[in-house]
């Protein structure tokens, strides 16, 4: 029995198979999930439906990418299903995930002095971008993903990176720790921005290729009505397309509430000249 989805080069079925790692994965994340609920009801903090509703969606997607048949097929049959699974685990589960732990939680939390130096460095925004960077530049080389992707292990930690480094890229957005100052929308705005422009390098790269440039994929058993050029092609544009709508749509939110709030700062501005000149 296989614990991780890896490439195992025979034919697809729609047999379902169990990969109980998967499954011991995502309780694992949600037993620390639950566990933080916890300690904030002891510190008299209650969760908002919402946050939890937004952990419980991330988790649900974490399971979809990485179980049959999603994580099987992606695994060993199609890039273009690998690359909705790195969407997914890098851009869509992360900002979920993040967004349902209230920062009034993570501030009761007591950690060892070298431990909190090394994650104020790991989640410092220019840290952050460039690992997640690092991490989705090597894992789309055609050298690491056919030498990782034939393992259980090699698979884990491909996923592993994409979550992890994905999770430190969004920390900054959504879970700023320690509070900077300088870091206020417009920077978050240019900040997601510059990791959109760096994911066209690998999708422009898979998509303008003459031909196939994975050999997991280019070899595997064939999938009736996909050529695994086409089947590439696809994967290529997903990356930059989908990859950009996410980005764009967080964008779209931060500059939504940066001029809200600046519109209600003039508004006070207003309101405190007009009672002076009163």
């Amino acid at each position: 029995m296989q614990w991780w989805c890896a490439a195992q080069n025979v034919a697809w079925t729609w047999t379902w198979r169990a990969y109980p790692g998967v499954w011991l994965f995502v309780l694992a994340i949600g037993i620390g999930f639950i566990a933080v609920k916890r300690r904030a009801a002891a510190a008299g903090i209650t969760f908002r439906q919402r946050r939890t509703a937004s952990f419980a969606g991330g988790l649900l997607l974490l399971w979809i990418a990485l179980d049959w048949p999603v994580g099987a097929l992606g695994a060993g049959y199609l890039a273009s299903l690998h690359m909705v699974q790195f969407l997914i685990l890098a851009m869509i589960a992360p900002p979920l995930l993040l967004w349902g732990l209230d920062p009034r939680v993570l501030g009761t939390m007591r950690v060892p002095a070298r431990l909190a130096r090394v994650l104020r460095l790991a989640v410092h925004p220019l840290s952050a971008i460039l690992f997640f960077t690092a991490v989705m530049l090597a894992t789309h080389l055609p050298v690491v993903t056919d030498r990782l992707m034939p393992t259980q292990w090699g698979a884990f930690l491909i996923d592993f990176l994409w979550i992890f480094s994905g999770c430190l890229y969004w920390w900054p957005i959504l879970q700023p720790l320690p509070a900077r100052a300088w870091l206020s929308r417009p920077v978050k705005m240019a900040y997601l921005f510059a990791a959109m422009v760096a994911m066209t390098a690998p999708g422009a790269m898979i998509t303008f290729s003459d031909m196939p440039i994975y050999a997991t994929y280019e070899l595997a058993p064939p999938i009736p009505g996909i050529s695994p050029l086409d089947d590439q092609r696809i994967a290529g544009i997903g990356m930059r397309f989908g990859g950009s709508l996410v980005i764009w749509i967080a964008i779209t939110v931060l500059f939504y509430r940066w001029s809200r709030d600046e519109e209600k700062s003039l508004g006070e501005e207003r309101l405190r000249m007009e009672r002076r000149a009163g």
